[in-house]
């Protein structure tokens, strides 16, 4: 007798993945249609680039003038405030010019001087020579006067010949004194009219001569005070490389000054990312210096005038036989929050990362042009204010007027 053993039915791999593959498809459908939806609601609207770094002015600390380095009064990473200063050089040259130009505007203000009073004196000397034409007119009409009278009696013999002959001598003496003062008034007349030449029109400190010599003294004024290079701004200082004793010449390097709160982000977009940005947007930027748990906060002002590669050293040069197209990167410029900025400082170089919102096109395309205010420093206006307190100062003393405090 025979037995038949009957085996279960194996199972069927098949049924034991098809829930797996299932959830797995499910998660990642809704992984995907959350991407979808978070990109469309935020992230289409952001240009983002992470080939952006910190820029700033690097104000470079020059001579105006020759010299020898007696003092360098700063150093690198010192943080210097404008006005303060940096480096003195030797003032001895400077001093002797300017005590050279001081007494020229003196002698010059005094010869001038004599000038305006020589003005009277010739005034005077012409009224005195047309007095004295006035007498000799009036001598040489008596004399003419008197010969007319004695030649009707010349032939009667009332009048002797002697006679007559003595009154002719007396006319032509009259009249030759008459020329003689006539002369005198005329070229008293041309001396008055040259001096007043260089007396009309102005006053003894705004005289031409007294000017040119207070042009010197200005000059020479400057030239000393420029002997010490003040910062002309705020800022931290870097690439120093004067030393003592050195011989410079006008616009030698010697240091420069960087404004750290005054930096700004330069990031460099791809072309087809500027077609939504706009003046103003807002934008979120993280450095590699801190990392992501420091957010900046900035806005959009501007964008350069040209791509990267156009201002290079050596520009591409396209129209070649076997031209590749390169998608060229155009540097927009960010600026920063003042106050963050002050709280975590950054340094000129860094690396950033920045993204711009560009939901708001409401604003000015990044591609119009935008006016800015310009930089300026009045650290170096008050050397021309002291100049000119000088010059006043020269110019009263010498005019025997009171000097004003």
């Amino acid at each position: 007798m025979s037995e038949s053993t009957s085996t279960p039915a194996a199972a069927d791999p098949g049924a034991k993945r098809k829930p797996a593959l299932l959830a797995a498809a499910g998660v990642t459908a809704a992984a995907a249609i959350l991407y979808g939806g978070w990109w469309l609601l935020t992230q289409r609207h952001h240009e983002s680039t992470d080939n952006a770094y910190v820029q700033g002015q690097v104000v470079q600390i020059t001579p105006q003038v020759a010299g020898t380095v007696l003092a360098v009064l700063a150093d690198d990473t010192d943080l210097v405030k404008a006005g303060q200063p940096l480096v003195k050089l030797d003032a001895a040259d400077a001093k002797l010019a300017l005590d050279r130009a001081e007494a020229q505007l003196a002698q010059t203000v005094r010869e001038v001087r004599t000038v305006y009073a020589n003005d009277a004196t010739y005034a005077a000397n012409v009224r005195l020579r047309e007095a004295e034409v006035a007498r000799a007119e009036a001598e040489a009409q008596r004399a003419a006067d008197d010969l007319a009278r004695r030649r009707p009696l010349l032939a009667s013999g009332a009048v002797g010949g002697e006679e007559m002959k003595h009154a002719e001598t007396t006319l032509a003496s009259a009249r030759s004194a008459l020329a003689a003062a006539r002369s005198a008034l005329a070229a008293a007349q041309e001396q008055a009219t040259s001096n007043r030449a260089l007396t009309d029109g102005t006053t003894p400190e705004h005289h031409p001569n007294v000017e040119r010599a207070a042009a010197a003294v200005r000059e020479a004024w400057l030239a000393l005070q420029r002997t010490e290079l003040p910062a002309p701004i705020a800022g931290q200082v870097a690439k120093r490389s004067v030393q003592v004793g050195q011989r410079v010449a006008p616009g030698t390097p010697l240091m420069s000054v960087v404004p750290l709160e005054q930096v700004w982000v330069e990031a460099n977009f791809k072309e087809g990312q500027l077609r939504d940005m706009r003046i103003g947007q807002p934008v979120k930027l993280t450095a590699d210096l801190y990392g992501s748990r420091v957010e900046y906060e900035g806005h959009v002002v501007g964008v350069g005038a040209g791509t990267g590669s156009a201002f290079a050293l050596l520009p591409a040069q396209n129209a070649t036989g076997n031209w590749i197209k390169v998608v060229q990167r155009v540097p927009v410029r960010i600026e920063l929050d003042a106050k963050q900025l002050s709280e975590h400082p950054l340094r000129v170089g860094l690396s950033m990362e920045a993204s711009v919102d560009t939901a708001d096109t409401r604003g000015e395309p990044v591609l119009a042009a935008v006016n800015r205010s310009t930089n300026r420093t009045a650290v170096f206006d008050a050397a021309g204010e002291a100049a000119d307190r000088r010059v006043h100062e020269i110019i009263a003393r010498n005019l025997g007027r009171p000097v004003k405090g």
